[in-house]
């Protein structure tokens, strides 16, 4: 079952505490568990819009997209790149950006293989990735929460998992225990660049993110995943454009001609970074 303990409120940071079905903190704050067992911790006063992240329609692709195990080669990679010395009984991971929660249920169906434990936290903005994930894997803490203000004391976690997200390097930092790790992984060059072809006119060379570095963090690994997966209808092909940023980004024209299509074989390219956390030099005076 998933824990949710060792949080913090979202509007004093005070520990909270969980008596049955609501989680409360010293101050008085209190969050009422959903049916499903997720908590939201987004106060409304942190919301820039009234339903930020991704909507129902967009979650509920991603979720046809992903289920059908075309990404599951991501999963693998990032198990068998995954540091040893950090591959540990009780590690405790939390996945910013968690989306439905494919990604992390995944990952920990294969740790248990491994005969690993972990204890595993998902946490995203959007209210209906929440709502999808905690009807996938019960045995998660499900969060609606931001990457802004992680609703987590200091040094909570030992991994922090950013996938295809945005990230918040102060707060992973903050978060995570000393030498703990995070997980960035992002697209490459050719991330779907059959289809991108059909959608822009041109293609933008790629710009690496991050190339000077980090603040806080030194890059232990770098790695490049690629395969291709075909797609052999319309509607699978729309489950996987929806999820994308190219819905929104594409012109009409391109997302029309990709209403043509009936079938299509993709290359995906992923680019996986893992970083240490640096310790803290102390001053003595």
């Amino acid at each position: 079952m998933s824990t949710l303990e060792n949080l913090s409120c979202p509007i004093d940071a005070a520990l909270l505490t969980r008596d049955e079905r609501v989680l409360k903190c010293e101050h008085g704050h209190t969050y009422d568990l959903a049916k499903t067992g997720y908590v939201n911790l987004l106060p409304v006063q942190n919301k820039r819009s009234k339903d930020p992240g991704d909507s129902k329609e967009m979650v509920a692709a991603r979720q046809a997209f992903l289920n059908q195990q075309h990404y599951f080669p991501i999963v693998s990679a990032i198990l068998s790149s995954w540091p040893k010395d950090h591959l540990v009984n009780g590690v405790r991971i939390l996945d910013a950006g968690c989306g439905e929660g494919y990604y992390l249920s995944e990952i920990g169906n294969a740790l248990n293989h491994q005969g690993v434990d972990a204890e595993r936290t998902g946490l995203d903005i959007s209210k209906w990735a929440i709502v999808a994930a905690s009807k996938r894997d019960k045995a998660v803490s499900w969060l609606v929460g931001s990457n802004a203000s992680l609703p987590a004391p200091d040094e909570r976690y030992d991994l922090v998992l950013c996938l295809f997200g945005f990230p918040v390097f102060k707060e992973f930092s903050r978060v995570l225990s000393e030498e703990g790790l995070m997980l960035l992984v992002e697209s490459g060059p050719n991330h779907l660049i059959e289809l991108r072809k059909i959608l822009y006119p041109s293609i933008h060379d790629y710009k690496q993110t991050f190339s000077e570095g980090v603040a806080d963090f030194e890059l232990v690994l770098e790695q490049a995943e690629t395969f291709t997966f075909s797609l052999d209808s319309q509607e699978k092909i729309q489950d996987l454009l929806s999820m994308t940023p190219h819905i929104h980004k594409a012109s009409y024209e391109g997302r029309e001609a990709v209403k043509l299509l009936d079938s299509i074989i993709l290359t995906a390219d992923i680019k996986l970074r893992w970083y240490r956390k640096k310790i803290k030099e102390v001053n003595h005076v």
